[in-house]
């Protein structure tokens, strides 16, 4: 596949946020997304709408009239949409799920296609918002030649970092990338628990401490996880550390306590990297909480 990449014939089959996102995307930066193909209709016409020449098909029609087709189901639909195509040599199958092996295009190969992986470390609950926001983010490659050249030149065209991950570590990866997106909702949500003890809303937390993590991620660009660690157990501060937990372990859900203590345990490596504590404060740091060692203690 060595066509110019504004010469490609871009095809998605699934029409939800991540589909529209890459399909907008893709064609306000002059590339040809020509067809899209989903079971919902008006999904289709969506994402259809704003993009000139882009027509709604079936997917064996996609296929047949597609360079590169890429697949932006529901991971669990992935294998069985690209099974009932017929594929052929000179068309390439890329699925854009961070989890699912490339196996899952297995029925592409056999008819002869390339296959690939091309997954946007992004969310995307809001498609247009997600677009926007797409330039500056990584995507994740996993293709053999000629493709991966094509794809790395489609992630670039979107201003995108390549990210390439050897096969079999989907899992790993995917799971890695839930710390920075799920679980902070996660973590919010907690806090929100808190503050709603004394009668504050989620709201009134979250209006509150989504500055404070804007805080902390713009520290994190800068200066990297441990230089930018805050918090008590950042500067050694065991009497804080003890006041929360006594406080947390008065409410009446003890889940709150003890994911503060896992937590508090974890950033006593950070702590130590930064050079804020010894290898004797975090000891006591980690007595207090009574939580094991961990395995990196002595790094510094």
């Amino acid at each position: 596949m060595s066509s110019p990449i504004e010469t490609l014939r871009l095809g998605f089959i699934g029409a939800g946020r991540l589909g529209a996102a890459l399909a907008w995307s893709f064609a306000r930066r002059g590339c040809r997304v020509t067809a899209v193909a989903s079971l919902r209709h008006a999904e289709a016409e969506k994402l259809a709408a704003p993009i000139r020449e882009c027509s709604i098909a079936g997917v064996q029609e996609l296929v047949d009239d597609s360079d590169l087709v890429f697949v932006t189901t529901p991971d669990d639909a992935i294998a069985p949409t690209v099974e009932s195509a017929r594929w052929r040599p000179g068309v390439a199958a890329v699925h854009c799920s961070g989890a699912t092996e490339l196996s899952s295009l297995e029925k592409a190969a056999r008819d002869g296609a390339s296959i690939g992986g091309f997954h946007p470390m992004q969310t995307f609950g809001d498609p247009e918002a997600a677009a926007q926001s797409l330039p500056g983010c990584t995507i994740t490659i996993e293709a053999e030649e000629p493709l991966n050249a094509t794809l790395v030149a489609l992630a670039e065209r979107l201003g995108c970092r390549v990210n390439r991950l050897p096969a079999g570590a989907r899992g790993r990866y995917h799971a890695a990338a839930g710390y920075a997106s799920q679980f902070v909702n996660v973590l919010l949500r907690e806090a929100s628990e808190i503050w709603q003890s004394w009668g504050a809303s989620e709201e009134d937390a979250v209006r509150a401490l989504l500055p404070l993590v804007r805080g902390t991620l713009s520290s994190i660009e800068r200066a990297g996880l441990a230089e930018a660690m805050p918090g008590p157990v950042s500067r050694g501060d065991v009497g804080t550390v003890a006041k929360h937990v006594a406080s947390l372990g008065e409410l009446d859900d003890a889940r709150i306590v003890k994911l503060y203590r896992a937590l508090c345990a974890r950033s006593v490596v950070l702590a130590i990297e930064r050079g804020g504590i010894d290898k004797a404060a975090a000891s006591k740091i980690l007595r207090m909480l009574d939580e094991p060692r961990p395995a990196r203690l002595g790094r510094r």
